[in-house]
């Protein structure tokens, strides 16, 4: 279930319901609110009304909270893809595919979406068409979400460790 507060009086001023649980953070951009679910969908809702404006099937639950950068919803799901989605129909713009489940959240700065994988590696693709630009490994899962600054890529992998890519 995805639910709007007034933030200045606590009043509830609407909610959608999914068919399964909502684990990811919703992403607003432009009067749309972006949602996953664990019943594999992502959800884009009027952030007025709560009414649904499209939504799009991923192959498996989607832990993953949403990055809407330029246009476009960048998304992880446990069907080992990342999506780009259109943000205003929901049309599928390019999709890549690791080898490991997609919890991690992206991160999206200078045309390059930054995800980490099941599959131990952290991931640049090209914003744009999904383009591997480089990844590499940290030796475990990466379920954490990046975040870049100053030229860096900072991400915690279930190893106890924290990893700073520098940008190719």
């Amino acid at each position: 279930m995805c639910t709007r507060w007034n933030a200045k009086t606590g009043a509830k001023l609407w909610s959608y319901t999914t068919s399964s649980y909502v684990s990811s953070s919703p992403a607003v951009a432009n009067g749309i609110v972006y949602v996953a679910s664990g019943d594999g969908n992502v959800f884009a809702l009027n952030s007025r009304t709560g009414a649904k404006l499209w939504s799009y099937a991923t192959g498996l639950e989607v832990n993953s909270s949403p990055a809407v950068a330029n246009g476009v919803v960048y998304i992880g799901s446990q069907d080992d893809n990342v999506y780009a989605l259109n943000a205003k129909r929901g049309v599928e713009l390019w999709s890549y595919h690791t080898s490991g489940h997609v919890d991690s959240s992206p991160a999206v700065a200078n045309g390059v979406v930054y995800v980490g994988s099941d599959d131990h590696n952290l991931y640049a693709l090209n914003a744009k068409t999904g383009a591997e630009l480089w990844s590499d490994t940290t030796g475990f899962w990466v379920e954490a979400s990046p975040v870049v600054a100053n030229g860096v890529v900072y991400i915690n992998g279930d190893d106890l460790n924290v990893y700073a890519f520098g940008l190719k």
